[in-house]
């Protein structure tokens, strides 16, 4: 069963979608219902964009002129700062299509409404050395509707238990201490 709007503020989700390497993609969600101090900070965002970071109103179409929102609306922002050509075109082509697709996929899924009341915050990571923008379309849209997943339905409580037993053997790919 779908929580209902207002109990959707301030959900978090994160995913990952594609291979690990240059074309996969790593979201971080939050909601945001609007009205609220949530969605309120969320669209802040929009007045504090920084070099290499642009945070955008996700939208589709074949052309500018024909452009349409994503429905609920969702803003978009790069993890990784994009400042070479290449990865921006990727970053705001493929990624932003990916995230999309994501979004309208959560939304034919049931988890979300198509309405104007909710915020989608996408926080999405692509490797500055991504190269292959269909790989990267297809990581973002699964990463997106992954982390809406489990900001909407909740994290398998049994999982959370396990990884609390587990707590002194975890480890990051990005850590390199003992």
């Amino acid at each position: 069963m779908r929580p209902s709007l207002h109990d959707l503020d301030g959900r978090i989700g994160e995913g990952w979608g594609g291979d690990p390497g240059p074309d996969g993609c790593h979201v971080n969600v939050v909601l945001g219902v609007r009205g609220s101090a949530t969605a309120a900070a969320l669209l802040g965002t929009f007045a504090t964009p920084a070099p290499g970071h642009t945070p955008i109103l996700v939208v589709v179409g074949e052309a500018q002129d024909r452009y349409e929102v994503v429905w609920p609306p969702t803003i978009m922002i790069n993890k990784a700062t994009a400042v070479e050509e290449r990865h921006q075109t990727i970053t705001w082509g493929a990624g932003q299509l990916g995230i999309a697709q994501g979004v309208l996929d959560a939304v034919a899924d049931g988890l979300l409404e198509p309405t104007g009341d909710l915020v989608v915050f996408v926080c999405i990571w692509i490797d500055p050395s991504a190269s292959d923008e269909t790989a990267v379309r297809a990581a973002a849209r699964l990463a997106v509707r992954r982390a809406i997943g489990v900001a909407v339905q909740g994290r398998d409580a049994d999982a959370a238990r396990d990884l609390v037993s587990r707590r002194d053997d975890v480890t990051s790919p990005f850590y390199g201490g003992s």
